[in-house]
């Protein structure tokens, strides 16, 4: 939702978007926002939009194309090497971007689908600040330290310079929500996970 968006992170749900994408997910939320937002006006059904940042853990994709991490995790309870050929763009240790563990996710929903009263169509749904690669490395060391994790130093050279990652605000205030899982905490729950014998 937010590529192309002047201004620095954090990225807030009333910040101007353009109207512009170059991949199908972005310009499908787009237009299923502004889809959603005129049905709920015109019928007066209360219509929620989310914002969902990077999810991972039990359940969720163990090879996505945008994050390493969930190959980092399933490699490590496996013994192996991350097979990272798959990715848009390479892992460097000091490159962070806004990863909500998939309980803090499901929480954070919940949350919005119970509560009696929101403020606002559209929210943010995210961790609310940015987790680097080296921080996912060093959570999964502390679980399996002779984990096959090897980062290049630094940032991607190609990359945008900065993290990434949303504003909870909204969230906080009218839900409460805070997320629960930091790095350290999602990573030893989903490697517990995958070690009682769940695939994914």
């Amino acid at each position: 939702m937010y590529g192309g968006v002047a201004g620095n992170p954090p990225y807030r749900e009333d910040m101007p978007l353009p109207m512009t994408a170059g991949h199908v997910i972005p310009a499908f939320k787009k237009i299923g926002e502004l889809l959603a937002d005129y049905m709920a006006g015109v019928t007066g059904t209360e219509v929620l939009s989310y914002r969902i940042g990077g999810i991972w853990g039990p359940g969720g994709n163990p090879s996505p194309s945008f994050t390493a991490v969930p190959q980092f995790v399933h490699a490590a309870a496996r013994g192996n090497a991350p097979d990272l050929s798959a990715l848009y763009s390479p892992a460097y240790a000091d490159d962070g971007t806004d990863l909500c563990y998939a309980k803090d996710c499901g929480r954070a929903i919940a949350l919005l689908q119970l509560s009696e009263q929101l403020s606002y169509r559209t929210y943010n749904v995210a961790a609310g600040r940015a987790t680097t690669y080296g921080e996912i490395a060093a959570a999964i060391r502390k679980v399996i330290p002779d984990a096959q994790i090897e980062l290049p130093g630094g940032r991607d050279p190609d990359g945008p310079g900065h993290d990434t990652y949303l504003d909870i605000t909204r969230i906080h205030q009218d839900t409460g929500y805070q997320p629960a899982y930091d790095a350290e905490r999602a990573v030893a729950d989903y490697i517990g996970w995958l070690r009682a014998g769940n695939e994914r």
